[in-house]
């Protein structure tokens, strides 16, 4: 039937449940189906007005109803009413409590609390994408690590990996003719790190930059003497912060995150 209604039904958020369907209904005709999502569907009644939606639209059902006595009745009353349901759920668990040779929890929202990691590392991207690159120094002193360096050392890519562990990462790009934000200095010196790198490697990595960009690499940012100077300001400033110095000359962005883990571990 074309541009049928699914309502996907759940006694929790119902993501689980919408997931699962969506991949289904991808498998036909774009618009061949409307997905409705009804969450924390818990008790007999809204069981009923699920039903009574689904006869008045013609409508499908998909549910993850944990409780067997809801899910039970909610498998009679679509039979009564001749509406198609299936349950997504259900079986699996059936088929799985029969393995484990004891009764499942049935207690609805468990999978978003198992997920609770996920989401604070989605958080933690977020921040690392908000606070990038010094842009609001605000960030700086809500940060669980704050990484300072000059301009190519990995902040960025560090700070995303360091998000991938559910960090909360602010980075400060230091230049000569800038001041570091106030916040900088407010920052507990074993929440900040700093981003030792060679002149020559520096050196190196932005000529690469450059050439990538389709610029000469004779341009000021590549300069020896400018990254030395860079270099010397950086010197300057950490040691002002009294933070640990991680040399990542020659290190992948995996090593310098788990070299900053293990310091934060260590103090624990």
């Amino acid at each position: 039937m074309k541009g049928s209604i699914i309502f996907v039904v759940s006694d929790s958020i119902g993501e689980t449940a919408e997931l699962v369907t969506k991949a289904a209904a991808s498998q036909f005709p774009a618009n061949h189906f409307s997905i409705k999502r009804i969450p924390y569907i818990e008790d007999e009644q809204g069981v009923d007005e699920v039903i009574a939606l689904a006869k008045l639209n013609q409508a499908i059902i998909a549910y993850t109803l944990i409780k067997p006595e809801i899910r039970a009745y909610m498998k009679e009353q679509a039979e009564m009413e001749n509406i198609l349901a299936y349950d997504i759920i259900g079986p699996l668990m059936d088929m799985l409590q029969q393995r484990a040779e004891t009764s499942p929890k049935n207690e609805p929202g468990l999978v978003r609390k198992l997920d609770d990691n996920y989401f604070k590392r989605v958080e933690a991207i977020e921040f690392a994408v908000k606070y990038d690159d010094g842009r609001d120094p605000r960030g700086i002193l809500r940060a669980d690590i704050v990484l300072v360096g000059v301009s190519r050392t990995s902040k960025t890519p560090l700070s995303q990996y360091l998000a991938l562990k559910r960090f909360k990462v602010a980075n400060v790009p230091l230049v000569p003719e800038v001041d570091p934000p106030e916040e900088l200095y407010l920052v507990p010196p074993e929440r900040c790190f700093g981003l030792k790198i060679s002149p020559e490697k520096l050196n190196t990595i932005r000529k690469e930059r450059l050439k990538s960009l389709g610029l000469g690499d004779h341009a000021i940012y590549a300069n020896v003497e400018r990254i030395k100077e860079e270099l010397k300001n950086f010197d300057s400033i950490v040691a002002k912060l009294n933070c640990p110095i991680i040399d990542v000359t020659n290190k992948a962005v995996e090593e310098t995150a788990n070299t900053i883990i293990n310091i934060i571990n260590n103090r624990k």
